[in-house]
């Protein structure tokens, strides 16, 4: 068992003083028990807590009625085995007292004439909380209610528990962390059946109370079809409540009188599962969960915001990692009777459980614009392609548009351009002949580039010019008094400008208008002449990163085949230029875009994590390390990270005036909705926080 825990990291060296990146280590585990065996069940639940400690776990959820098992029946009436649980929890919660994770313990609480099905949410020697379970199935082999009374709509606590006072009582609990740099661990829990009805708990404790975190004590029976449907329940649930959310199942212990428990221990995160078991055993789901990224998506959402009308029944419990005491709760819940470790002669230093990205074993894809699978891959490309295809077809019908002029150069950018069109076209069913693509040798265009974009034109029947500009960029050169010899950036943008003036008079003599062909990457870097390739009516590519281009141009390739594979197969393996300089004495490319601003690769993993969910330079910076190691070292990485900011605040006056152009995923740069920014914004503090990584 101490394998599955310390697999995921390296345990309490991962607990650093620092705050951290956001990364909190949470659990799910199923240990061995016996049914109404409380004392064995008590040490199994000591072993389990103390293995996640090691591991460095900051929360711990554990089956259903861990302690007697779920299957006890009508033995939950019995007192003797009512008074063996509460005795066997003051026990673990005074062998725990030192240990800094939150854990939960499932077992049932007599109170009053009523018996509840409770978890006992347990911190540093403290028992912060009785949360109850409110929805009680009574169908099949589930007879709940013959034994145990739902929640009631109002908190019955503070009551006295296991040895303490001033513990609170009742359903939709959210435990809130007052440690500094852990503001963001607010843990609500709901046991079982709670997660399958139309409205659970954790909705509210998400929405109205901000826990970022769900921990569920659960014993779901095992039946055919039923693990899959678990899984998505959990997954989704996490997507709706941008929390992270751990789900522990009862295993082997359990009576299997008319039922079989296969302990599948699960953690999701906003949509995603990152840990799951196998059926059928003892184990434990472990992950990082990343409460920042949850934060952010929660900020950037307009419609995650406080319900109008929030049920009755909310309570909020305090607690510290130390054992310091805990806050009132909303509903006036009396603190609870947290600090049994400082009681006994001061609280142990204060460990943060809250790590960095280098602290974690958790994967950040080095491409997280592309997914990784082949199959969703090509879904991704062709539903993208739609998209632009659709969002051009859109604005041609809506002018009465029948022609379109792109400048093709034989790269990347225009190549996706022009496939786009074509697909628009066909879907319009206009004539591909309305379609101009022009070439416009300048001083550093090459025969390979400029025989790749004749020959795709040519194969996909739309109509070829080529146009030199030459002798009309020397012209201007003599008219701005600008020696040729010096080919500076003023040497560059004429060309770039005079191909811009081209393709818009060009457009303007045919009644069409002009494709841009620029991409996200280019746009976040600046990597455009102003008013030059910047400029086009209707931008197809400016919401694809220059990662993914890659990938639609190969897409098509594959789907087209023949004469059109083996140009577009060919345009993939150039290397990315505006050649802009005179090539090479072989006649090769002798600008390469990623020599001068940097790997496409490395910037487009910075904009995803910068405009997705507002990373820090340095939490970024420390996730591109774990992602790109072994193919950049770590000042490699650094000095690119601090030209990506930089150029990403310097370019922004690019942005602030940019064409139309179809949105096609969560992160994009139009100055219309997706990104609003001064254009004179500082990015000192930026730099700053970049600089002191050094």
């Amino acid at each position: 068992m101490e394998e599955l825990y310390g697999a995921v990291g390296s345990g309490a060296s991962a607990c650093r003083e620092q705050a951290g990146d956001g990364f909190f280590r949470i659990a799910a585990a199923s240990p061995k028990i016996r049914v109404a065996d409380v004392e064995g069940n008590a040490e199994a639940v000591l072993a389990e807590v103390r293995r996640a400690a090691r591991a460095g776990v900051g929360a711990l959820v554990l089956p259903e009625l861990t302690l007697t098992g779920y299957t006890c029946a009508d033995l939950f009436f019995d007192r003797v085995l009512l008074r063996s649980c509460e005795r066997a929890l003051a026990r673990i919660l005074a062998e725990t007292r030192e240990l800094p994770l939150l854990f939960t313990v499932g077992l049932p609480v007599a109170w009053g004439e009523a018996l509840y099905n409770c978890a006992a949410v347990c911190c540093a020697g403290s028992l912060l909380g009785l949360t109850v379970k409110s929805n009680l199935p009574n169908y099949g082999e589930f007879y709940e209610r013959r034994w145990f009374t739902p929640a009631p709509a109002n908190p019955l606590g503070p009551v006295s528990f296991a040895g303490q006072s001033g513990v609170a009582l009742g359903a939709r609990i959210v435990y809130r962390c007052d440690d500094p740099g852990m503001e963001d661990v607010r843990v609500g829990v709901e046991i079982c059946e709670d997660l399958w009805v139309a409205a659970p708990p954790s909705t509210d404790m998400a929405t109205a109370q901000g826990a970022a975190i769900i921990l569920n004590l659960s014993a779901s029976d095992e039946i055919i079809g039923k693990s899959a449907y678990r899984r998505e329940l959990v997954r989704t649930q996490s997507a709706r409540l941008f929390c992270a959310y751990a789900y522990a199942d009862a295993s082997e212990g359990e009576s299997t009188t008319d039922l079989v428990f296969a302990g599948e221990n699960l953690v999701a995160e906003n949509g995603s599962l990152l840990a799951k078991t196998p059926l059928f055993t003892c184990g434990a789901a472990v992950a990082d969960v990343d409460l920042d990224r949850l934060m952010a998506e929660r900020r950037r959402t307009t419609t995650w915001e406080r319900p109008a009308f929030v049920r009755g029944g909310m309570q909020e419990v305090r607690f510290s990692f130390a054992g310091c005491e805990a806050g009132e709760g909303a509903e006036g819940a009396a603190p609870a009777q947290l600090g049994t470790a400082a009681q006994a002669g001061g609280a142990p230093a204060r460990p943060s459980l809250m790590r960095d990205a280098l602290a974690i074993d958790r994967v950040f894809p080095p491409a997280p614009f592309v997914p990784a699978d082949a199959g969703d891959l090509a879904e991704r490309c062709e539903e993208i392609l739609n998209l632009q295809a659709h969002g051009l077809a859109t604005r041609l019908a809506h002018t009465g548009t029948k022609r379109a002029v792109i400048g093709l150069s034989g790269g990347l950018d225009s190549t996706l351009a022009l496939l786009v069109t074509v697909r628009a076209f066909d879907l319009t069913g206009l004539d591909r002949t309305g379609i101009t693509a022009v070439s416009m040798p300048g001083f550093g265009t090459t025969t390979r580039t400029k025989t790749n974009a004749q020959t795709l034109a040519e194969s996909l029947g739309v109509d070829f010019r080529e146009i030199s500009i030459h002798r009309a960029v020397e012209q201007h050169f003599v008219d701005i008094g600008h020696d040729p010899a010096v080919t500076d950036v003023t040497y560059e943008n004429s060309q770039a400008r005079e191909r811009t003036q081209i393709l818009m008079d060009l457009a303007n003599s045919r009644g069409g208008f002009v494709i841009g062909t620029g991409d996200l990457s280019e746009l976040a870097l600046g990597w455009a002449t102003y008013n030059g390739d910047h400029m086009s009516m209707y931008a197809v590519n400016a919401s694809v990163p220059k990662t993914l281009v890659r990938y639609l141009v190969d897409y098509a390739a594959g789907a087209f085949g023949g004469t059109i594979e083996a140009t577009l197969r060919d345009i993939l393996a150039t290397p990315v230029s505006p050649e802009l300089l005179p090539p090479t004495g072989d006649g090769e490319i002798a600008q390469r875009t990623e020599d001068l601003v940097g790997p496409y690769e490395l910037h487009d993993y910075f904009l995803y994590y910068l405009l997705r969910f507002g990373f820090a330079p340095g939490k970024i910076f420390r996730m591109a390390c774990r992602s790109f190691a072994g193919a950049y070292d770590r000042e490699t990485i650094l000095a690119w990270l601090r030209v990506f900011y930089r150029r990403f605040f310097a370019q922004q006056f690019k942005r602030s005036c940019l064409p139309d152009g179809p949105k096609v995923g969560s992160v994009t740069l139009s100055p219309r909705g997706d990104w609003r920014m001064p254009s004179d914004a500082s990015a000192r503090i930026w730099l700053a926080e970049i600089d002191r990584l050094a």
